[in-house]
């Protein structure tokens, strides 16, 4: 990266700090942006001393003409091909604003480098040359900026010199890009008619204008407002390493947002985990005194000792990110296949990776088309929603709660793919009505998860009747509680003869008593406890539901015991009445069941021991998240 850096000071005359405001520069290969960018350090008086006349003199050396964008053809690349191929940061100052400025590259095989560039922007600056006007590159970096959650846009309509100034070609421009960008809702703070080369309309309105009315390019620069300090938002410090020096154990990372000192109380995301900073470490002097906020590298020591990996995500207790297995996104994909439903990926959201699947796409449309048909897929340069199942749980925030940690990047193979903004992390939920506003539990669920250590989960249990399902399910609950947590039973006959008593066997009746059962245990999740629900649950369709209610805290087990072994065992009498045709609608004999096909674990009770089933289980809550390792005995006593 071919970075420029003025000398300036950060602070303004009376020794307050002056806003610093992080704007992207995109447009179409060739609309002048490199140009624009080279003027800009003139007129703002943040070039090196002697580099302009350098240049020239360089220029007529080689007997070519003077261009504005030699200054930042840093690059061996640039100036052979002359495209801007690389993210360049140009540093420089208006009245009242420093101004960080990313320079994206325009070609539309170069937009893995632009996300790079604009996922750090607080607002943008879109260049369109005035004689080619909008193209379908433009209608795409309109659409980027809108993915990447870029709302403070000013448009620069280029080279009027080419179309002679003329006031109705400007306004045949303003008009379609600006019901474009409204379109994503995004209002351009405004749209200005430049000349690049010769300097109209960047620092002054020139005669060749005069019947526009509106900012410079300076100017507009100047009104952009800063984002929300990063210091002002919870703290988020993911770790990058743990290192052991001396009798510490250091870990290690930069403070993407908020501030720390010693002494406060975190949490240590996803696994929940609580802990105290002891100290603050940094190199060479150490401890370090005070608070350290965003931007500053720094490595930790904690009051314990807990097990932490690459990835995890610090935050104060009480403020932390979420726990998912599950999000939704809004990506830019580039890869030339397709994205579809059920591919499988490589997801980052900060240092943290994750395998992923795609459970569902909506809304893949081609930005530069502007069509309103949805796609199936999403293809090469095109736009979609998507919901994203994780193998692993990631600790993130949506991005409009925090930008840092609100954004993702897809790999495949090894190579950048796609990436965009996390919308949400609950996609399983479902909007309340206006008038319901549910209360929230008195305590934080990382308070419930130090106390049980374990995090909310619905472990549910499906099978034939007589499979083993509430013989497991009263195992696994005695075994729980045992070691210090908070498991509740809700047995599919019992709620039956309470809660659900007004329910028959009908198809709709069956799904109404499995949602009564998701939206009970789910609530019980939510607040911290284990929902072990045994349930014969016999449609797979149902069973996908109460995933969604449940979403991420969802955990499926099917005890796959052959049907002759349930009927041998028969402890009700159920298989016997039905056969005897006392008993209608009885699910293995009147009815079929729909076995999982992507449970998370599978058991078959006629070749385990009901310890070993328990074994099997309590393994796959421990590696899902559910379970923290250091306080699980496998050897406990069921």
């Amino acid at each position: 990266m071919n970075m420029i850096v003025t000398t300036a000071s950060p602070a303004t005359p009376n020794g307050t700090t002056r806003p610093q405001v992080r704007i992207v520069i995109v447009g179409h290969v060739d609309h002048g942006k490199s140009t624009l960018v080279g003027r800009l350090l003139h007129e703002t008086g943040s070039l090196p001393e002697g580099k302009l006349e350098m240049l020239k003199a360089v220029s007529a050396r080689r007997g070519m003409p003077f261009e504005w964008s030699f200054l930042l053809d840093a690059l061996q690349t640039e100036r052979d091909q002359g495209i801007t191929i690389d993210t360049t940061q140009i540093r420089f100052r208006t009245n009242s604003r420093d101004i960080v400025l990313i320079d994206a590259p325009g070609h539309a095989e170069f937009l893995r480098n632009m996300i790079t560039g604009a996922s750090q922007a607080d607002g943008a600056v879109l260049i369109i040359d005035a004689l080619e006007g909008v193209r379908d590159q433009t209608r795409r970096h309109g659409y980027l900026l809108h993915l990447l959650g870029v709302k403070q846009v000013a448009v620069v309509v280029n080279k009027m010199d080419r179309v002679d100034f003329s006031a109705d070609r400007f306004k045949e421009i303003s008009d379609e890009i600006s019901a474009h960008l409204s379109g994503l809702g995004v209002t351009p703070t405004a749209v200005i008619p430049i000349s690049a080369r010769d300097g109209d309309g960047v620092a002054e309105r020139t005669d060749r204008i005069d019947w526009y009315k509106g900012p410079t390019v300076v100017e507009a620069l100047d009104r952009l407002e800063p984002a929300r300090a990063l210091e002002a938002l919870a703290l988020r410090l993911p770790v990058q390493a743990i290192y052991k020096f001396d009798d510490r154990r250091i870990v290690a990372g930069r403070i993407e947002s908020g501030s720390l000192i010693a002494g406060d109380e975190i949490v240590i995301m996803p696994a929940g985990k609580i802990a105290k900073i002891k100290t603050v470490e940094s190199w060479p002097v150490t401890p370090l005194a005070g608070r350290h906020g965003a931007g500053r590298s720094v490595g930790i020591t904690l009051d314990r000792e807990l097990f932490i990996e690459r990835g995890d995500i610090i935050a104060h207790a009480g403020s932390a990110p979420r726990e998912t297995r599950r999000l939704r996104a809004r990506i830019f994909w580039l890869h030339d296949k397709p994205l579809a439903k059920g591919d499988q990926l490589l997801v980052r959201c900060g240092p943290k990776e994750s395998r992923a699947t795609v459970v569902a796409i909506e809304k893949a449309v081609d930005p530069g088309e502007l069509s309103s048909t949805e796609n199936k897929a999403i293809g090469r340069n095109h736009v979609g929603e998507i919901d994203i199942s994780l193998s692993n749980p990631i600790a993130t925030d949506p991005y409009t709660e925090n930008p840092r940690t609100g954004r993702l990047v897809i790999e495949v193979s090894g190579r950048i793919a796609g990436g965009g903004l996390v919308l949400s992390v609950d996609a399983g939920q479902r909007a309340m009505p206006v008038d319901i506003v549910p209360v929230e539990s008195a305590l934080r669920p990382d308070e419930r998860s130090a106390r049980y250590r374990h995090n909310g989960a619905v472990v549910w249990l499906t099978g034939l009747p007589a499979s083993g399902k509430s013989t497991l399910a009263r195992a696994l609950e005695r075994r729980l509680f045992t070691n210090g947590g908070s498991p509740i039973l809700l047995d599919g006959d019992t709620l039956r003869a309470g809660l659900n008593s007004d329910l028959g066997f009908s198809a709709a009746d069956r799904s109404e008593n499995i949602r009564r059962l998701a939206e009970v245990a789910t609530h019980l999740a939510r607040n911290g406890h284990i929902a072990i629900v045994a349930a014969v649950s016999p449609a797979r369709e149902d069973r996908a539901a109460a995933r969604r209610i449940a979403d991420t805290a969802f955990r499926e087990i099917h005890v796959a015991t052959p049907a002759e072994v349930c009927e041998e065992r028969d402890p009700k009498g159920h298989y016997k009445k039905a056969r005897a045709g006392a008993l209608a609608s009885f699910t293995g004999i009147g009815n079929d069941y729909e076995a999982p096909q992507a449970a998370e674990l599978v058991i078959d009770t006629s070749k385990r021991t009901v310890t070993e089933a328990a074994d099997e289980i309590e393994h796959m809550l421990k590696t899902t998240g559910v379970l923290f390792d250091e306080v699980v005995d496998l050897a406990a006593n069921i």
